[in-house]
Order: structure tokens, then C-alpha cells, then sequence
């Protein structure tokens, strides 16, 4: 199971220490950041105690609300349960109850300036990508026109020349050789670089190159959302396919499905063109156009 320290949590949002600063390598494994609500009237049922447990002006208005007694007996009865660490929003003061019980339970205190919300969609986003879970396979990932898309062939058959091509176009690189998927939820997936290749594309006879400093910074990108899986194949004579419109294909990856497509090779073929097509295809298709439909309609009207 991956993991995280709360020392990285710190790190990445500058999060003010208020207790705890001496168990800052605690571990975080949830995805996901829990506000408590129903935990303050005593009900435990579904806790999730191995989230970060997140505390706003709404909570924190609640507890100094309440008397000394009542305010204890629930900050008590949540510490108890010994969370990752708890997170104070928007610099909120007079938390010395808070600090009390998390020095005395080892659990770290932490606070942020930023608003509830925005904090909470920050370090959801973040943690989601952290702590998704990950592959490693064989190909290029390039995007294509805000496309993620995956090139996957066998060794030689021309994937890091067809993107050299496409980001001579204007599209960007996102991993050559090596692509870390990530699966963010269940209809998700995630491409990117494993940091050691970040900018690189190798191509044959030519040798590394860094596109970045090639053609400038918008060359390359950390990542992509994957919405199309192409196969470059080598060349295969009648085994192509014209119907008007190809039957769909999928790739699973991680248990998420990403539509297919082959493209075979030959001299002369615009590959990096038919990449181009077949991300387009794909968006107008979402949009609810399938151009083999409009077709068969102008066929059926004469």
C-alpha cells in the first residue's frame, strides 16, 4: 500500500505546526480528507480514522460553542481514535484545547490560512495522485490537443519518432520509454513520467534529446487524463478494416477501460496524422457527432 508521511503533507502545503511536531512521520494512506460532523455528537459508527481529519470554521465554531466539559469529552473521544494528524483551516484561533489533546496523544496539529473548501479540493487532488494506484508500462504518452493519449508498439516500430512528429506540430510529450499510469477513480486514468525521464525522448539514431530545451516549454507536460489507447503495428496486407465505421475496442488498464485502435504502418503513411484524426474523432464523439452516422443519413435522403 503507498503512503505518505505527514512531514510531506507539510512540505507541500507549508502547513504551520501547532502539535505533534515530533510524530511528523506518521503515515497517510487515504485518498480521501474527512471533515468530522457526527463524530462531535458521539456517533463512531463509520469514522474513518485513518483519514486526515479536517477542521473548519464550522467545526471549530461548534467547539467553542460548547462548555469546557462538553467541549473536552468530544475533542476526547476523537483523539482516542488516533487519526494521521488534524488540519485547522483558514488560521483559526484559540485552539488550546486541541493542542492539548493531540500533545497528549502524539498526534500532529496543523494549520493552514486557506479556506475550508479550497484546502479540502487541494489536498484531495493531491492525495488522490499520490496515493493512486500505479502501473508502469512500455510506450509514449503524448497529448494531443488537451488528449491524453497512450502509444504502445513493439521496440523499433516508431512510437517516440511518431511523437517527436506530433510535438513538432505543436502537441506536447508526457513520458517516452516508461508510462507511470495512475488510476485516480474508477473511470480515470492518469499518465505521466516516473520524474527520471521527465522532458526525454529517445529516438533512434538521433539519441536523447530534451524537448523542453528543443522547443520550449510547451513541448512537455506532467500529465495527462489517458482517453485513447493506439497500437502501432507493423504493416499486414487485407487484414485492414474499412468498414464506415470500426467496431469499438477497449484496453483495460487497472480495472478502467480505454478505448482501442490499431493503426498499421506502411512508407509513406502519415501517422502522426492519423493520431491527430483519431483524437479528434474521439472528442467530436463525445460531443455526440459520428461523422459514418451523418453518412448513411445523406445516403438514406439521396
Amino acid at each position: 500500500m503507498k503512503s505518505i508521511t505527514v512531514k510531506e503533507l507539510v512540505d507541500r502545503f507549508s502547513l504551520e505546526v501547532l502539535a505533534g511536531g515530533e510524530q511528523l512521520h506518521r503515515t497517510i494512506t487515504k485518498t480521501r480528507v474527512h471533515r468530522p460532523g457526527l463524530e462531535f455528537v458521539g456517533y463512531f459508527d463509520y469514522f474513518p480514522q485513518a483519514e486526515v481529519q479536517l477542521l473548519g470554521r464550522r467545526e471549530i465554531t461548534y467547539l467553542h460553542r460548547l462548555s469546557e466539559d462538553e467541549r473536552n469529552h468530544h475533542i476526547g473521544n476523537i483523539v482516542k481514535y488516533h487519526p494521521p494528524c488534524f488540519i485547522v483551516s483558514r488560521n483559526q484561533e484559540g485552539l488550546k484545547y486541541l493542542i492539548k489533546y493531540c500533545e497528549e496523544e502524539n498526534i500532529p496539529l496543523l494549520r493552514t490560512p486557506l479556506a475550508t473548501t479550497k484546502f479540502l479540493d487541494l489536498v484531495n487532488g493531491y492525495l488522490s495522485k499520490t496515493l493512486a494506484e500505479e502501473i508502469a508500462i512500455h510506450g509514449v504518452c503524448v497529448n494531443v490537443s488537451g488528449i491524453g493519449v497512450l502509444l504502445r508498439g513493439k521496440s523499433g516500430v516508431g512510437k517516440s519518432e511518431t511523437a517527436h512528429t506530433l510535438i513538432r506540430r505543436g502537441h506536447r510529450l508526457v513520458a517516452d520509454d516508461l508510462v507511470v499510469l495512475k488510476r485516480i477513480n474508477p473511470e480515470t486514468l492518469l499518465g505521466t513520467h516516473n520524474g527520471k525521464t521527465k522532458e526525454f525522448l529517445a529516438l533512434r539514431s538521433i539519441g536523447l534529446i530534451n524537448v523542453s530545451r528543443l522547443y520550449g516549454r510547451s513541448a512537455f507536460q506532467d500529465e495527462t487524463r489517458i482517453v485513447l489507447d493506439i497500437e502501432l503495428k507493423k504493416w499486414e496486407q487485407d487484414a485492414l478494416n474499412n468498414e464506415l465505421e470500426l467496431e469499438p475496442k477497449f484496453t483495460e488498464y487497472l480495472d478502467v477501460k480505454i478505448p482501442h485502435i490499431e493503426i498499421q504502418l506502411q512508407p509513406g503513411r502519415d501517422v502522426a496524422g492519423l493520431v491527430e484524426a483519431a483524437a479528434n474523432s474521439w472528442y467530436l464523439r463525445q460531443q455526440g457527432y459520428s461523422a459514418a452516422e451523418e453518412f448513411m443519413k445523406r445516403l438514406e435522403n439521396g
